[in-house]
C-alpha cells in the first residue's frame, strides 16, 4: 500500500515486554464470539445537487472549452467513460460560436466530470454497505474550483488534480492502461472508484484494514510501520466500510454482550449452570428479556487483551481474540463483523506509545495488572475499514482478491447506467417579471358610462 519502514529505537522498546505478558493471549484457543455488527440500511439516494441561484453563468473561451473537450476524450485512462460527458455536443457548441450555449454546456459538463473525479461516478445505491465520510466536497468545492481554472486557463490541470493522491491509485491507473480483458479492466475501475469514495488524502497517520485482504496496517508519516493479519466478518455478518476516528486503546477490556449473542447460548448457560458461566468470567443482572451480561477481563474474554476505541453506529472496532488459530487460515472471514487483530500486544503497545504518549513501561504495567485501562490518543486519527479487491502486488503490478461479499458486481452494473448527479449546478438569476399594463382604451357603447 505504502512503503514499509522500521520504527525508531524508542518505539521499538514497546515490544520488549516480559515474556510472561507476551504469552497471555494464547491461554485460550477455543472459538469465541464478539460484538455483532449492527447492520445499517444502504444509502440508496444520491447526494442532492447544490443550487447556486445567484451566480452568473461563467464565460468560456474557446481555449478553455477545447481543453475540457481534450480531458473528456482522454478520461478513459482515469477509469471513467467519455460518453457520460457528451463530447460531441461540446464539440458542436465550440464550433457553433453560440456563446450562451457554450457557457451553459461547458459549465454543466465540467461540474459533472469534476464531481465524478472528486467523489466517484458510482451512485450510492451500488455502494453496498459503504459508510465512509468523504470530506473532499468541503475541502474542494467545485464552483470556486471552476472559477479559478477558467481564470488561470488550467482546466486540464485542475481536473487531473482531483485524483486520489495515494500511490495505490496510481498503480491501479497504470494497470488499467495495460488491461486486455474487459473483466480485468472493470475490476480495476471498480477499485479506482472506491478510492474516489474516500478522502482524497488519507492523512499523515491512520490505521487501514482491507477486508478482502484480511490485513490491517498502521501508517505514520506515509510509511507502514506495522502490518497485522485480520479476521473479518463472515458473509452473514459482513463488515461494513467506514472511517471512524480512533480516540483511544483499551487494554484488558470488559465485553458487554449484545442481545443476539446472549440469545445464542450464554443466556441458557446462565439459567442452567450459573457456576460454569461465572468460571468463564461472565457477570449478569436481570433475567429473561431483561438479562444483561458482561464478561470480565481475562484469558477467556472474547475481546482478548485490547480493544481499539472507535465510536460508530455499526458497533465495529478492532480487538484481540483468544482464538489465535483463526489467523492461520488463508481466508479469515469468521467474525460477527468486528475486526480481530493478530499480535494484539504489539498493536496495542504501538498505539499506546506512539499515539497516546505512554512509556513502554506504563503500557506493560497496565497489561500485567489485568485491570481495564484506557489510553486516550492525544490526537485522534481515522481508521479506514476499506474494501479493495484489486491491490498492488509489490512488484509494480496488481493482484486480484476474492470478492468476499459480492460487492464488485453492483458497481460494474452501474457502469451501464447514468452516474451520480453533479454535486453543484448553476441556476442563473431569473430576469425580473415586469407586470403587463393594458394601454388600450376600453370601448364604450351608447347607454354606458364607461366608468365601471
Amino acid at each position: 500500500m505504502v512503503k514499509n519502514s522500521p520504527i525508531s529505537a524508542r518505539h521499538a522498546a514497546t515490544f520488549l515486554l516480559p515474556l510472561s505478558l507476551l504469552a497471555t493471549p494464547a491461554l485460550a484457543q477455543t472459538a469465541v464470539k464478539e460484538d455483532s455488527v449492527i447492520l445499517q440500511p444502504d444509502k440508496v439516494a444520491d447526494d442532492a445537487p447544490v443550487v447556486a441561484a445567484t451566480i452568473a453563468m461563467p464565460s468560456w473561451s474557446e481555449e478553455n472549452a477545447t481543453a475540457l473537450l481534450s480531458s473528456i476524450e482522454k478520461i478513459g485512462a482515469e477509469g471513467l467513460f467519455a460518453k457520460d460527458y457528451n463530447p460531441d455536443a461540446l464539440a458542436a457548441a465550440i464550433l457553433a460560436g453560440d456563446q450562451a450555449r457554450l457557457d451553459k454546456l461547458a459549465t454543466d459538463t465540467f461540474l459533472l466530470l469534476a464531481t465524478h473525479l472528486r467523489d466517484g461516478r458510482t451512485p450510492n445505491a451500488a455502494r453496498k454497505q459503504w459508510f465512509m465520510v468523504d470530506s473532499d466536497a468541503d475541502a474542494e468545492p467545485l464552483l470556486p474550483l471552476l472559477e479559478t481554472a477558467l481564470n488561470a486557463g488550467s482546466i486540464r490541470e485542475t481536473l487531473a488534480a482531483l485524483n486520489p493522491v495515494h500511490p495505490d491509485f496510481a498503480v491501479l491507473k497504470a494497470a488499467l492502461a495495460k488491461a486486455k480483458a474487459p473483466a480485468d479492466a472493470n475490476a480495476i475501475r471498480v477499485n479506482m472508484e472506491r478510492w474516489r469514495w474516500m478522502p482524497r488524502a488519507l492523512g499523515d497517520r491512520y490505521v487501514v484494514s482491507n477486508v478482502p485482504e484480511y490485513m490491517t496496517r498502521v501508517v505514520h508519516g506515509g510509511t507502514v510501520i506495522a502490518t497485522h493479519k485480520a479476521v473479518v466478518g463472515k458473509p452473514s455478518t459482513a463488515t461494513p466500510q467506514l472511517n471512524p476516528m480512533a480516540t483511544g486503546i483499551i487494554v484488558n477490556p470488559n465485553w458487554t454482550l449484545p442481545r443476539s449473542i446472549i440469545n445464542e447460548g450464554i443466556g441458557a448457560t446462565i439459567a442452567r449452570n450459573p457456576a460454569a458461566a461465572r468460571a468463564q468470567g461472565y457477570t449478569w443482572t436481570g433475567s429473561g428479556k431483561t438479562l444483561s451480561v458482561v464478561q470480565k477481563p481475562g484469558p477467556n474474554n472474547a475481546l482478548g487483551v485490547m480493544k481499539m476505541e472507535m465510536l460508530n453506529e455499526h458497533a465495529i472496532y478492532l480487538h484481540d481474540t483468544p482464538s489465535k488459530a483463526a489467523f492461520n487460515a488463508a481466508a479469515r472471514a469468521f467474525s460477527h463483523g468486528c475486526i480481530r487483530t493478530e499480535r494484539a500486544l504489539h498493536f496495542s503497545g504501538l498505539m499506546a506509545v506512539m499515539f497516546a504518549g505512554q512509556s513502554p513501561e506504563a503500557f506493560g504495567e497496565a497489561i500485567a495488572s489485568g485491570k481495564t485501562t484506557r489510553f486516550g490518543f492525544e490526537n485522534p486519527f481515522p481508521v479506514y475499514v476499506a474494501y479493495w479487491t484489486v491491490i498492488p502486488d509489490g512488484k509494480g503490478g496488481t493482484k486480484k482478491l476474492a470478492d468476499l461479499y459480492g460487492r464488485d458486481a453492483p458497481v460494474v452494473a452501474s457502469f451501464a447506467k447514468p452516474g451520480r448527479p453533479t454535486a453543484a449546478i448553476i441556476a442563473p438569476v431569473t430576469p425580473p417579471v415586469v407586470p403587463t399594463v393594458e394601454t388600450t382604451a376600453r370601448v364604450t357603447t351608447p347607454g354606458t358610462s364607461g366608468i365601471y
